[in-house]
């Protein structure tokens, strides 16, 4: 599952311009005995998704701190029976904070005790987490993050740069027609952005859905190209 797409911008500096000011331990290397063009190409797309990080909101309530703890506690311990032989790894619970709500026009005043539970789930097991989840009092879904599967985020980096290059040789040499010029060199390359996959959040409270229909992780890459075009 691979969308994308890209963006390219150039600019022309003027003949034998040495690149010195950009790499000077390379400068015999990299000087342009005519005409030097700059581009910045950008390529974006979605990496296969195969799991959730999920969060669940836990919370308590008790006339003393003592008693919401003492309840929120009995809470976890539900929530960590049921969810972990559903999710994969261990479960990740905060200790739980306590504070007053109420007094005054608002009722007696009482202490609730909150914290959140987060794990990653398979998409195999998405919908009977939320079930689970959604019986057990005191817990509310927060959301669910897709996850990028394995080897998914390094397949599609390599698309993504293969992609980026291409369009800057292609562009290049475009240019390098429109002037009536035969070569085209490449100078430099710049990585400039990308090479992390970001996950994309699911925020919806729905109890049940298709998994499937998630936003996908995505990625990018953005380079800095420098062509001499002869």
């Amino acid at each position: 599952m691979f969308a994308r797409t890209s963006a390219i911008a150039f600019s022309l500096l003027p003949a034998f311009l040495p690149l010195a000011w950009i790499q000077p331990a390379q400068a015999g290397m990299n000087r342009c005995d005519g005409t030097l063009l700059q581009l910045q190409v950008s390529q974006s797309g979605n990496t296969a998704f195969d799991r959730f990080r999920f969060n669940l909101g836990v919370e308590a309530e008790g006339a003393t701190g003592a008693e919401a703890i003492k309840l929120i506690n009995a809470r976890l311990g539900s929530v960590r029976e049921v969810l972990q032989p559903l999710v994969t790894g261990r479960l990740t619970v905060p200790a739980p904070s306590s504070y007053a709500i109420g007094g005054g026009s608002a009722g007696p005043r009482r202490q609730r005790a909150s914290t959140t539970v987060s794990g990653v789930v398979s998409k195999a097991n998405y919908n009977a987490v939320i079930q689970a989840a959604g019986r057990l009092p005191g817990v509310n879904l927060q959301g669910f993050t897709s996850l990028s599967s394995s080897g998914s985020d390094e397949a599609l980096q390599a698309k993504l740069m293969r992609q980026a290059l291409a369009d800057g040789q292609r562009q290049a040499q475009v240019t390098a027609d429109a002037l009536g010029l035969k070569r085209v060199q490449l100078l430099r390359i710049d990585q400039r952005g990308g090479g992390s996959p970001r996950p994309m959040p699911y925020l919806a409270m729905a109890r049940s859905f298709n998994p499937d229909e998630a936003p996908a992780p995505s990625n990018s890459v953005s380079l800095a190209l420098d062509y001499c075009l002869i």
